[in-house]
């Protein structure tokens, strides 16, 4: 066995020349990577939980039918995000009065594995956990999963040069989704297709005696996140810096951040582009966050697809959304934040007007299928032309929200001042979660009006269009701090 290469560490962990976004020194590439790779041990939730398996396993298997499942869990996240939208900017405002952001960040992630862990436990029929209790634990997780959100965004700028911040950022978001790629994949192999296919690299059987005819595979993405979580999430607090500590008492800190936040909601006035950018932020960003919320259980209530169909799906998308985050670094570095953002909402809209001309009997709206032919192709998966046009569309809008995710917490670290920066990212939070309620409030009652799922996504284009609007009003310059 040879030995390391001389120099090899030191390129690793010496900090470079060079000051961040913030003013402090740059972090060591190793510190980079391991912020980057912490989105990557945290996304799986979204993509595990949020969308594709654990929210149609929910609507479908929980609940007494797919719209009463989707109407709660549109409650349970307009819950989690009222959480957020009231605790979220303290929590930032207190974390800059005390100066370090990883004790606050290790204690929610903890939080977020426990809860996550636990959905194990929720089966039909409250053979498990209570319903009640199964409810509690999802507002929990959901909540825990933005505030992580809040402490790891406001690190960014203090590790990076402002002219890298975006690739930095489109990095975790492409991390993110590989990751969730890596656990679809492992969970489709070793669970879902053993006894389905007869390929050489499946199994004949689930591995650890796993019931597919229980619901175990569709549980167990709890614990299979919260390990994932465990051993990527770690390596940031070993490597990557923090923030000097401030030297305070927990009371005054809470009490100088209060205050802190306080000044600074008030002076929002002064800080006009950063307020125009959060106003805007926050109508777009809810519609994409609903397109991810319902889409999972859209697909799987309007195609009729089970677990199988719904882990190729989440497969196939993330592989394309990690490209996502690549793609939101270049807009970014190419066109600027702001027009990336434009960019990758406009993008978002014409994908979801497709995804919605497609039903399983209809393509594009006015061309018919028939349903009675025979599968396009021998896979146990997407066996109809309409299922495979429609997987293609949603791809366009998986690259186009993953994009304007990581653009819009770049424009944020650009534009916002750097000594304030926890505490506009704890309003950047709030700006994604004040209006959670609406999206998931306006899709449940227009779907039960109409009967029609389509027609109830169908709003989520007033939201995305109204961000849009105002977006074009917002400036890449970077606010003064008022004092």
């Amino acid at each position: 066995m040879t030995d390391l290469k001389p120099g090899y560490v030191e390129r690793w962990t010496n900090l470079p020349e060079g000051v961040s976004a913030s003013g402090g020194a740059v972090a060591s590439p190793l510190g980079q990577w391991a912020w980057a790779w912490f989105e990557g041990a945290r996304n799986p939730h979204v993509l595990l939980i949020t969308i594709y398996i654990f929210a149609p396993y929910f609507a479908q298997h929980l609940m007494s039918s797919p719209v009463a499942g989707q109407a709660l869990w549109a409650d349970l996240n307009t819950l989690s995000g009222v959480i957020i939208a009231i605790v979220a900017p303290f929590m930032g405002a207190i974390a800059d009065a005390g100066g370090r952001r990883k004790p606050w960040l290790f204690v929610f992630s903890v939080i977020l594995g426990l809860t996550a862990a636990a959905l194990w436990f929720a089966l039909p029929d409250e053979q498990g956990l209570p319903f009640f209790a199964i409810c509690v634990l999802l507002v929990v997780t959901f909540a825990s999963f933005d505030f992580t959100a809040v402490f790891h965004n406001a690190m960014l700028p203090t590790l990076v040069p402002e002219k890298r911040v975006g690739a930095l950022s489109g990095l975790g978001l492409a991390l993110g989704n590989f990751s969730g790629v890596v656990l679809l994949v492992f969970m489709l192999i070793c669970f879902s297709l053993p006894g389905v296919v007869d390929w050489p690299f499946v199994p004949s059987t689930p591995w650890f005696g796993v019931d597919q005819a229980a619901h175990e595979p569709e549980r167990l993405v709890g614990p299979l996140f919260a390990l994932w979580f465990l051993l990527l999430g770690l390596p940031l607090f070993f490597f990557t810096p923090d923030q000097p500590r401030v030297t305070l008492g927990p009371v005054e800190a809470v009490k100088r951040g209060t205050r802190s936040l306080v000044r600074t909601v008030r002076s929002l006035k002064s800080y006009k582009n950063v307020t125009t950018y959060l106003v805007g932020r926050m109508i777009y960003n809810d519609g994409c966050n609903a397109i991810l919320i319902f889409g999972g259980i859209y697909a799987a209530t309007t195609f009729s697809w089970g677990t199988l169909d719904m882990l190729v799906y989440g497969v196939i998308l993330s592989i394309f959304a990690t490209f996502g985050g690549v793609f939101g670094g270049w807009l970014d570095h190419t066109f600027g934040s702001q027009r990336g953002i434009l960019i990758s909402v406009a993008g978002t809209m014409v994908g979801l007007v497709l995804s919605l001309s497609m039903r399983p009997d209809t393509i594009l709206f006015f061309v018919p299928y028939d349903t009675a032919l025979p599968p396009v192709h021998g896979l146990p998966f997407f066996k109809s032309w309409p299922e495979i046009i429609y997987l293609a569309i949603v791809i366009i809008i998986a690259i186009f929200i993953t994009a304007s995710y990581a653009n819009s917490r770049t424009m944020l670290a650009r534009i916002a001042p750097a000594s304030k920066m926890t505490e506009f990212f704890g309003l950047y939070a709030l700006s994604g979660t004040a209006t959670a309620f609406l999206a998931p409030f306006v899709v449940a009652r227009a779907t039960e009006w109409s009967g029609n799922q389509a027609i109830g996504l169908a709003s989520i284009l007033g939201l995305l269009g109204i961000g849009f609007v105002i977006m074009l009003f917002v400036r890449n310059e970077r606010a003064v701090a008022v004092e």
